[in-house]
C-alpha cells in the first residue's frame, strides 16, 4: 500500500492530525470516534473498512456526521499516552480492539465509552463485570479466547498425531495470554502432550525461539493471538517456520494466507462490522453499561495445503473435512 492510500484509509477527516488547540474550537463537530492502533497502519486496513462498512450502513459516513482519530503507537508501551491524548480530546468514544488496547484506555477514562470488538477475555480480565451486564463505560465483542486457544491445540494435534511435543509463542504484554497458556496447559495435559513455551514481546527474537525449539526436538508450534503475531509481523515466523519444517497453528486467518500451515479463529471482519452497532447506539444515548457483550458468532478453520506438501505433511482427511478454507 502506497503513500496515498494510507492517506485516503487513514487520514479522512482532519482530525487526525489537528493539534489540541484546533479540536477546542470546534466545538461543534460531529462525534468523534478515538482508535487505538499498533503500528504497522496498514495492517488493520480490511478491519477498518469492515468498521467503516457498518457504520456506514447505520448512516455515518466519516468526514460528514462523524470523525475518526487514528492514533498509532509503534509499541504497546506507547499506547496509554495515546489513549490519554484521545480524552484530552474529548472524543465521544474511544474504540480499543482487543484487550491489549482496552487497558490503557481504561485506565485513562471512567467515562468516556469504550468499545471493543475481539476481546479475548473481557469478564477474566475484569474489563466488565459480566457479559450480560457490562457495567461501567466498557463494552464489545468477545472472541472467548481462553477456549479457542485449548481448541487450537487440539486441532493442531489432531492434523499432526505424531507431535508430542509442541512449542507455543506467547506475549507476557498481551492480558489474555496468561489465561490462554493456562487453557493450553490443560488441553496439552489431556492429550498427552508436552507443551514448551516461547515467550515472545518482539518479532526479531523469533528466530530464538525457533532455535530452541529445534533444540528440545519440536516439530509443531501455536501461536496465541496478539498484535505482534498479526499480519506482516509474523512473516519472519512463517519463514523460519518453513526452513526449518516446523508445523505451525497460527492465530489469524491472514497468517496462513500468507504461508503458515493453519489457523482457527473467528471471523475477525465479522466482528469489526458488528462493532458499529455498539457505537451507533452510544452515539445515540445508550450506556455501555447496558449492552450485554456477544460473542464471536463465526469461527473458521484455514488449511494451507501448499504449505504442508512443503513441510512433507498429510493433513488427515477428517481434518481437512473440517476445513472452512483451503488454500491450494
Amino acid at each position: 500500500m502506497n503513500r496515498r492510500e494510507l492517506i485516503a484509509l487513514f487520514g479522512s477527516a482532519a482530525a487526525v492530525a489537528w493539534p489540541k488547540a484546533m479540536w477546542a474550537e470546534q466545538p461543534q463537530r460531529p462525534p468523534t470516534i478515538g482508535f487505538l492502533g499498533l503500528q504497522p497502519a496498514s495492517a488493520f486496513a480490511s478491519r477498518i473498512e469492515a468498521l467503516r462498512k457498518g457504520l456506514h450502513d447505520l448512516g455515518y459516513v466519516e468526514g460528514k456526521n462523524l470523525l475518526i482519530d487514528f492514533q498509532w503507537a509503534d509499541t504497546v508501551d506507547q499506547l496509554p499516552g495515546l489513549a490519554s491524548l484521545l480524552v484530552e480530546r474529548r472524543v465521544n468514544l474511544i474504540f480499543a480492539p482487543a484487550s491489549t488496547y482496552v487497558e490503557p484506555a481504561r485506565q485513562a477514562t471512567k467515562t468516556i465509552p469504550i468499545v471493543f470488538a475481539n476481546h479475548a477475555d473481557p469478564v477474566g480480565l475484569g474489563h466488565v463485570e459480566s457479559l450480560a451486564h457490562p457495567g461501567g463505560n466498557i463494552t464489545g465483542l468477545s472472541m472467548v479466547f481462553t477456549e479457542i486457544a485449548a481448541k487450537e491445540l487440539e486441532i493442531l494435534h489432531e492434523a499432526i498425531p505424531n507431535a508430542t511435543r509442541i512449542g507455543v509463542f506467547w506475549n507476557p504484554t498481551t492480558p489474555s495470554h496468561g489465561p490462554a497458556l493456562r487453557s493450553v496447559h490443560a488441553a496439552a495435559e489431556a492429550l498427552g502432550v508436552r507443551v514448551h513455551e516461547v515467550p515472545t514481546q518482539r518479532i526479531e527474537v523469533y528466530d530464538k525461539g525457533v532455535s530452541m525449539l529445534i533444540g528440545e526436538n519440536v516439530n509443531s508450534f501455536l501461536v496465541l493471538a496478539s498484535p505482534i503475531s498479526y499480519s506482516d509481523n509474523a512473516i519472519p515466523l512463517i519463514e523460519l517456520a518453513l526452513t526449518h519444517r516446523l508445523a505451525g497453528m497460527f492465530g489469524y486467518k491472514e497468517n496462513v494466507q500468507a504461508g503458515g500451515l493453519m489457523c482457527y479463529s473467528p471471523d475477525v471482519l465479522d466482528l469489526y462490522r458488528r462493532s458499529a452497532v455498539y457505537i451507533g447506539k452510544i452515539l445515540k444515548g445508550a450506556k455501555p453499561a447496558d449492552l450485554p457483550v456477544e460473542q464471536a458468532s463465526k469461527y473458521e478453520l484455514t488449511i494451507n495445503l501448499k504449505t504442508a506438501r512443503a513441510l512433507g505433511l498429510t493433513i488427515p482427511p477428517m481434518v481437512l473435512a473440517r476445513a472452512d478454507e483451503v488454500i491450494e
